[in-house]
C-alpha cells in the first residue's frame, strides 16, 4: 500500500522532486512547488502560487493566492504573505542578461505580515511582527514591529504582535489593545516587555 505524504496537495498542484514539505501543510489549486525548497509544517499555500528552488518557509506560513516566492527568499515562522504580493531577487533584471548568480537574499522574520499587492525589493530584511501595508513598495530594511505604507514605503507607526497600532506614553510604554501585552519604545526601536 502506497504511503500518503504528511501534507495535502490538490490534484492540480505540481510538486517537483526533492522538496521538503512539513506535516499538515496544505497546497491548493494550480500551485507549483519547485525542487530543493523547504516548507515547514502547518503552512497554507494558496492557489496559483510558485515556490522556487531553495526557498525556505518556516512553520505556519500563510501564502495567499497569486504569490511567487523566488529563490533567495527566507520566511521564518508565522509569516503572512498577502494576495498578489511580489518578491524580487535581482536588483537590475534584463531579459538578455543572465544574473542567476546575483540573486539577493530577502529575509522575512517571525510573525511579519505583508499586505496584498505589496512589492518587496530584494536584499532586505523585514523585522519580526512588522506589518507592510497593501500596495507598499519596500526598498530598505524594516524594523521589528514597524508599520510601513506607501511608495516608497515609509514607517508611519508601530504595531503589536496582534497587529494593533501602539500608542506610547511619555515613558515610551504602550499596551496592545487586544492582549494587553506591554511594549517599550527606546532609541527608535520597539521590544515586547516579557
Amino acid at each position: 500500500m502506497e504511503q500518503l505524504p504528511p501534507y495535502f496537495a490538490h490534484d492540480t498542484a505540481v510538486i517537483d522532486d526533492d522538496c521538503n514539505i512539513g506535516n499538515g501543510t496544505k497546497i491548493w489549486h494550480f500551485s507549483h512547488i519547485m525542487s530543493h525548497c523547504t516548507i515547514g509544517s502547518k503552512c497554507n499555500i494558496g492557489q496559483n502560487v510558485v515556490i522556487s528552488p531553495e526557498v525556505v518557509l518556516g512553520n505556519n506560513v500563510k501564502v495567499q493566492n497569486n504569490v511567487s516566492v523566488y529563490t533567495g527568499v527566507i520566511c521564518h515562522d508565522d509569516v503572512f504573505l498577502g494576495p498578489s504580493m511580489v518578491f524580487t531577487n535581482v536588483i537590475n533584471p534584463r531579459s538578455a542578461v543572465v544574473r542567476k548568480d546575483e540573486y539577493r537574499t530577502t529575509v522575512v522574520h517571525k510573525g511579519a505580515s505583508i499586505g496584498a499587492n505589496a512589492t518587496i525589493i530584494c536584499g532586505i530584511e523585514i523585522g519580526q511582527f512588522a506589518m507592510i501595508g497593501a500596495g507598499a513598495v519596500v526598498t530598505k530594511n524594516v524594523k521589528p514591529y514597524a508599520l510601513i505604507v506607501g511608495n516608497p514605503g515609509k514607517q508611519i507607526a508601530w504595531v503589536s504582535e496582534y497587529g494593533h497600532r501602539l500608542e506610547f506614553d511619555i515613558q515610551g510604554i504602550a499596551f496592545c489593545k487586544e492582549t494587553k501585552q506591554e511594549y517599550k519604545l527606546e532609541n527608535n526601536s520597539v521590544v515586547r516587555v516579557k
